[in-house]
């Protein structure tokens, strides 16, 4: 089944604020913007080319554009070098001073992982 094929996506990212109020900028591995998420208190929005749509949260935002469930509260920390937990989820922060970071999902039905090379 097309469900069951593992799914890759590689993108540059820049992202700011915080897990209240903030940014995330997917660029394409050429630097065109593929999408740009904001989220503030009661609003979370996904711009891509032309066209604007409304989401709940900022979960249902990055699962919209990601296709998977990502912990971005957590992510926040992890990039500050706290490893918060984030449900079903596991983070290496070993090599977080190189400026690498991994993290994963061990879920059976829908695994994924993260990793990370910051630009310095």
């Amino acid at each position: 089944m097309a469900g069951d094929t593992p799914q890759s996506l590689s993108a540059d990212f820049e992202l700011g604020g915080d897990a209240q109020t903030g940014s995330l900028l997917l660029l394409s591995p050429l630097g065109t913007t593929v999408a740009q998420l904001e989220w503030a208190p009661g609003v979370a929005q996904l711009r891509q080319g032309s066209s604007t749509q409304q989401f709940a949260s900022l979960d249902a935002l990055v699962l919209q554009a990601t296709g998977t469930e990502l912990p971005v509260a957590a992510l926040f920390d992890w990039l500050h070098g706290t490893a918060t937990e984030a449900p079903g989820w596991r983070v290496d922060l070993q090599e977080l001073p190189q400026g690498k970071l991994q993290a994963w999902r061990d879920d059976s039905k829908a695994p994924a992982s993260l990793r990370i090379l910051l630009a310095r």
